[in-house]
């Protein structure tokens, strides 16, 4: 059996890195984990090839090769995957769908001959011995969570390994808070469910031996989900196996409450993590209960994140602005304080309410749902019908972007930050490509760009005030170049 891994083209957003990451020359961010782990689980005699179209073209020699095409993907892939199916049928490929999107929305596509939702270490096997007799189902879903010891090592032998700027892995799925807006819950549950800690070793090491030395993503909606095992399993595993190598920095996501507690933050840190995406959502207390996110609720967030700052990690933030407490002052307020608090990466979006969320099954019942949701969080859409207004809303939310991403504020916001941030000493070694990203950036930044002095007189700064920090500042900056080309089409 050939089998043909399809990955749709993501398109334009802010976490696409697109501008960004045509400037150091690379294709995409990450492959596509999901199918890479899918690949893993199929039969061993089965024939893979992986397309993915963030990097490369799907043609006519696939096809032909291919018996049969697994797409996966996310709901912000809708429109990409919808003609990369209609070609695989067309071509006479057997089509099986999965992932978020499918899970989903897999009553919308009619053209796909079976569907393996939820989990794959659930409906995954059940599929592959209905589909060796010849007596497939057209969907396989299941209520049931995965146990991830079963997880196996992704193919990372699929993927070219020169166009990707990051790697990506998964410890753990499921979160046990109950966000109304958020989408884990319904698709992972509320119990937190791990790899055991060498098993992420071994992934790790599979990629060490393949080469990689950069950035690898934890890809978990909640990492600190528990935090004793976090702290006496993972954590001490990692520390160990980073004795005598060199580069890897890793990136997760977390909730706010990390800030409580030094030791796990530090711990953290020594493990390798230098970045970490906080969803902070709202600085105001009755938007915070309305949408149920009560570990946000009567915090000095402008000090939980310098503290993370202060332990050597960088914080990106979430926002919504729609919530219908909100008032017009939620702009600038949401404005200040991510200028204040030094979080250079602040992700803004409009209030959406994702099928099967708590947020769906309120506002339908008050007839306020207006579509399905784009998938895209800062694409300036919604599918809601908010109290403000809609083109209240909208008009402040571009007012936000253009304030955020000018080259001043942005600048301005990287200095905030750095002045808290206690870089670690790190173990990465230049290679070649960081080199000529490096010279590009100049420029780019320095003469081609909107960002122009801002660039060389942080990296004088940089040097100066925090010189560990000096690659962190270079990557914000390259980062910085992407979110103002895409906040200046978006807030126009």
């Amino acid at each position: 059996m050939n089998a043909l891994l399809i990955y749709p083209e993501i398109p334009e957003t802010f976490w696409s890195f697109k501008h960004a990451l045509r400037l150091i020359r690379k294709k995409a961010s990450s492959p596509p984990l999901g199918l890479l782990t899918v690949a893993a689980m199929l039969p061993a005699d089965w024939r893979k090839r992986l397309v993915d179209l963030n990097v490369s073209d799907l043609t006519e020699e696939h096809l032909a090769w291919a018996d049969c095409a697994l797409i996966s993907g996310m709901v912000v892939q809708r429109d990409s995957a919808r003609p990369v199916i209609a070609r695989c049928k067309e071509a006479g490929l057997t089509v099986i769908a999965g992932g978020p999107l499918f899970t989903s929305e897999h009553e919308t596509f009619e053209q796909v001959d079976h569907f393996v939702l939820n989990e794959a270490e659930i409906t995954l096997p059940p599929f592959l011995r209905d589909f060796a007799r010849g007596e497939a189902e057209r969907v396989y879903s299941s209520t049931d969570f995965a146990d991830l010891v079963t997880t196996p090592i992704p193919m990372w032998d699929l993927v070219d390994p020169r166009v990707y700027s990051s790697r990506s892995i998964q410890y753990s799925r499921g979160c046990p808070y109950n966000c109304d807006f958020c989408s884990v819950t319904e698709l992972f549950g509320h119990r937190w469910r791990t790899k055991g800690a060498a098993q992420m070793v071994a992934e790790l090491e599979s990629l060490y031996r393949l080469g990689w030395r950069g950035t690898v993503a934890f890809v978990d909606d909640n990492l600190v989900g528990n935090k004793k095992r976090l702290r006496t399993e993972l954590l001490p595993a990692l520390i160990e196996w980073r004795q005598g190598k060199w580069g890897m920095a890793f990136s997760t996501q977390v909730t706010i409450d990390l800030a409580d507690d030094e030791e796990l933050m530090l711990l953290m840190s020594r493990a390798g993590f230098d970045t970490v995406f906080v969803g902070i959502e709202s600085l105001d207390d009755a938007s915070l209960a309305e949408c149920n996110k009560k570990q946000n609720r009567n915090r000095d967030m402008i000090e939980d994140v310098k503290r993370i700052q202060r332990a050597g990690l960088q914080v990106q933030g979430g926002f919504i602005v729609g919530f219908d407490h909100d008032t017009p002052s939620v702009f600038q307020r949401t404005t200040d304080f991510i200028q204040k608090s030094g979080i250079v990466t602040a992700m803004v979006g409009l209030l959406q309410a994702p099928v099967g969320t708590g947020l769906y099954e309120r506002l339908h019942r008050e007839g306020r749902i207006r579509d399905l949701t784009s998938g895209d969080n800062v694409d300036g859409t919604t599918n809601i019908v908010p109290r403000m207004g809609l083109d209240s809303l909208q008009k402040g939310y571009g007012a936000v972007l253009r304030d955020l991403y000018s080259p001043r504020n942005y600048y301005k916001r990287i200095r905030t930050f750095l002045r808290e941030y206690r870089a670690p000493r790190t173990t990465a070694r230049l290679r070649g490509w960081h080199v000529t990203a490096f010279f590009r950036s100049i420029y780019y930044l320095s003469f081609v760009g909107k960002e122009r002095f801002r660039y060389p007189g942080l990296l004088l700064w940089t040097i100066w005030n925090n010189p560990r920090a000096f690659p962190m500042a270079v990557v914000l900056a390259i980062s910085g170049y992407h979110f103002r080309k895409c906040s200046e089409l978006l807030g126009s």
